[in-house]
């Protein structure tokens, strides 16, 4: 079992609203990651993504064992999401300068009996085996309606103006329920989380090549940052890779 992430503020935004969190059992048989994009003001944003990321990952971690099963995982999983959910909602009516906050959430468990992944956004979470790449979450966006709706290409999409606009986010409503996921996950086999700061940036063709390239998980996270920043990267960029 390997871990590693980067995140960082972008060529463009001073402030870096992206947050991941991590965590790993000592005798590595459980894994989770959170990786939260946050939105609103100057401030809201960055305080949305912290305290979303902190409580989800403060209820695994109080919560989960060696022996939890596929079911109770995902029963687990969306308590943690409506918790950071709650937090959010309470914290936006706190202050004007808090108001309309929210934030992404993708999120993985990876337990001893298989992984369930939650989605609320357009964050990301990609399987990746040797050969292939596929993503795992859906996006919660108005350009992802529309391409489902055969309105626009994928092509047409990735340079659509609007591309930016989620159709739900944690904190924006007094609940909100995740989008599970349950992939099949063979030893040697990555899963990759991120915000859309890289994915605006590249395609899924090129996270694969990145990943199909002979260095380690660190060296790979780094090289995926590296090629956004060097796109000029307009929005933060996170990346946290998960080996099994």
């Amino acid at each position: 079992m390997e871990l590693y992430g980067i995140t960082n503020s972008g060529k463009v935004r001073q402030q870096n609203q992206d947050v991941f969190k991590t965590f790993i059992s000592e005798d590595e048989s459980l894994a989770v990651i959170v990786v939260c994009d946050g939105m609103g003001g100057a401030r809201a944003g960055n305080v949305a993504s912290e305290l979303a990321a902190e409580t989800f990952m403060s209820f695994i971690e109080q919560n989960i064992c060696d022996s939890i099963t596929i079911e109770q995982a995902a029963v687990l999983m969306s308590e943690a999401v409506l918790e950071a959910n709650s937090a959010v909602f309470e914290k936006s009516s706190a202050g004007a300068e808090f108001a309309g906050m929210g934030t992404t959430l993708t999120a993985l468990i990876s337990a001893p009996y298989g992984e369930v992944v939650a989605n609320v956004g357009d964050s990301r979470a990609y399987h990746v085996t040797q050969n292939s790449i596929s993503q795992i979450t859906k996006d919660h966006s108005i350009i992802e309606d529309l391409v489902a709706r055969g309105d626009i290409t994928r092509a047409e999409a990735r340079k659509h103006p609007n591309k930016h606009l989620i159709t739900r986010a944690l904190g924006t409503n007094y609940t909100e329920e995740p989008d599970l996921f349950f992939p099949y996950l063979p030893g040697g086999d990555y899963i990759v989380l991120c915000s859309d700061g890289l994915t605006n940036l590249l395609m899924d063709n090129e996270i694969l090549f990145e990943m199909q390239r002979d260095y380690s998980i660190n060296e790979i996270c780094e090289n995926l940052i590296e090629t956004a920043l060097n796109r000029g990267a307009p929005d933060n960029v996170t990346a946290v890779i998960f080996k099994k």
